[in-house]
């Protein structure tokens, strides 16, 4: 009979080799490597032999810093800090102080925090109204690390203002999330990639079609690089739309509809003119990173970049990667051939006379942009129709029949023998009008056992070497169509477009918002 482990000589001996292993030239990202080459001298013993069944090993852990603290990057942050096998060892945002940060509640993410660090002292410092900034991100992580981690000796966190000096000092850096406003997102994607920083991104990947391309080409050509866009781990299933599209339940698919009550933040319909002072600590000329300069405002930062084309993407680019990107890789749309938009203007008064607000700097107050797709192999030619602003299709005869009306924000297919409609996430499907659900049987598949959250499906991709679902690979026709909804806003007029030179054909001056003129330093050709 073998003798019972002894737990203190097992702790012991693991001592003793982490010392020798110190005069090894190993470092922490060759570890795992070393360790397949040298199996035969040693042992290594099972986690939860050494330290329980959440024990994590030092050398096990992967390494993650953190681009932009504002108020959804520290709202996205709190549920990473008691992942075991993750250590966020770096923060970088321009902005130093919680100080003129939005939110949608005044209070909420402070009490999030509060929750979270289990201290309901906790206050955010700077202006002491909405938390945000480089310093509060440093300050939740290692309180957190301190108070819960404390067995791991985790490091304190490094807190930077600029990107690149957080990649040139942080040697032992593995991936990164990126959490800033729009306009930053495919340059540091870009930079992520090059330096083999594995990166997962919020949406859009990019709000220029161009830069989007090359985010996605770089990713392409690194296959050793992790890449993750967030928003598909949030997709519903097309499987139960398709099925029913398949049997023909609806005839021909001819239309896809989707609508959204956004945006919910302000749009503005005028450039701002006054020039209030940069707040303390606040880099402006790094937060506008490849943008033309301009004064500061806090109308252009925080929560409400999302209305200006120069920084964000608009509602659709904001919303339309949750519910569409499942849509498109069903249906296999590329490119779209026509981009028509429909969308609402300001109009003013000066020197007594009426005019309209001529605008080509932020998202209208209310659109829909039709998107034209060519037939595919067996999938007939298709519509795809967004609307935001309050805008919603018109209530088909159906919901009539029904005696009921579209609700704020849902999805809707339409064949030429019936439709389809659906919540915004293509959740809870059903055939209008109610009658025709008769005798139809929905499956009710039992309880399934709760997947691994969306960073968690990217981190364990990290640590494998693969791809994981939603990766930047699979993002290039919703990456497409966001900024051609973008372009043609822009532009007001209907476009064609040609994909395979990613060209607007009809309108060549159109063209020019498929791009960005860079500012000297922020070229992705050399960043």
């Amino acid at each position: 009979m073998e003798k019972p482990i002894n737990q203190k000589v097992l702790e012991t001996q693991l001592q003793n080799e982490r010392h020798a292993s110190v005069l090894l030239p190993v470092n922490r990202r060759n570890f795992v490597g070393t360790i397949a080459s040298t199996a035969a001298a040693f042992t290594i013993l099972p986690r939860h032999v050494l330290g329980g069944n959440g024990f994590v090993a030092p050398n096990d852990k992967t390494t993650l810093a953190y681009i932009g603290v504002g108020t959804q990057g520290i709202r996205e942050l709190l549920p990473l800090l008691d992942i075991p096998e993750l250590q966020i060892i770096a923060v970088c945002d321009p902005q130093k102080n919680a100080t003129g940060y939005y939110d949608w509640s005044k209070n909420g993410l402070r009490d999030e925090i509060r929750k979270k660090l289990n201290n309901p002292e906790w206050v955010s410092g700077g202006d002491n109204t909405v938390p945000g900034g480089r310093d509060n991100g440093k300050a939740i992580i290692d309180e957190y690390y301190q108070k819960f981690r404390p067995d791991q000796k985790l490091k304190g966190c490094s807190a930077y203002a600029d990107f690149r000096e957080l990649f040139e000092k942080e040697k032992d850096l593995d991936a990164v999330k990126v959490m800033t406003p729009d306009h930053l997102h495919g340059l540091l994607a870009m930079a992520a990639i090059k330096k083999g920083k594995h990166v997962t991104v919020h949406k859009p990947l990019s709000n220029r079609l161009l830069e989007g391309k090359q985010v996605i080409a770089l990713a392409r050509n690194n296959p050793n690089v992790t890449t993750h866009l967030i928003p598909w781990d949030y997709n519903g299933s097309m499987e139960l739309v398709m099925k029913w599209i398949n049997e023909g339940k609806i005839g021909t698919l001819k239309e896809v509809h989707n609508w959204s009550n956004r945006p919910v933040w302000p749009q503005y319909p005028t450039i701002p003119t006054d020039t209030p002072a940069v707040p303390k600590d606040f880099n402006w000329d790094l937060w506008l990173g490849p943008e033309a300069n301009r004064p500061y405002h806090p109308y252009y930062t925080n929560m409400v970049f999302r209305g200006w084309y120069d920084f964000g993407g608009g509602s659709m680019a904001d919303m339309g990667h949750y519910s569409l990107w499942t849509v498109f890789k069903a249906l296999e749309l590329d490119s779209p051939t026509i981009i028509e938009p429909n969308l609402s203007h300001v109009c003013g008064i000066k020197d007594s006379a009426a005019f309209q607000v001529k605008n080509d700097f932020s998202f209208p107050m209310a659109c829909s942009v039709r998107f034209k797709y060519p037939a595919k192999g067996s999938r007939p030619a298709v519509d795809l129709c967004w609307y935001d602003g309050g805008i919603r299709p018109k209530v088909p005869d159906e919901l009539y029949e029904d005696g009921a009306e579209l609700s704020a924000e849902g999805m809707m297919f339409v064949g030429d023998k019936g439709k389809i409609l659906a919540g915004f996430h293509v959740d809870n499907p059903r055939l209008i009008p109610e009658k025709r659900m008769k005798g139809i049987e929905i499956t009710v598949e039992p309880p399934k056992v709760a997947k691994p959250s969306g960073f968690q499906l990217f981190l364990n991709a990290c640590r494998s070497g693969k791809q994981c679902s939603g990766n930047f690979g699979e993002a290039m026709g919703i990456t497409e169509a966001v900024n051609l909804y973008a372009a043609s806003l822009r532009s007001g007029k209907l476009l064609k477009y040609d994909g395979s030179l990613m060209k607007i054909t009809n309108l060549p001056d159109a063209n020019k918002y498929l791009s960005r003129d860079y500012r000297t330093g922020w070229n992705p050709e050399t960043i």
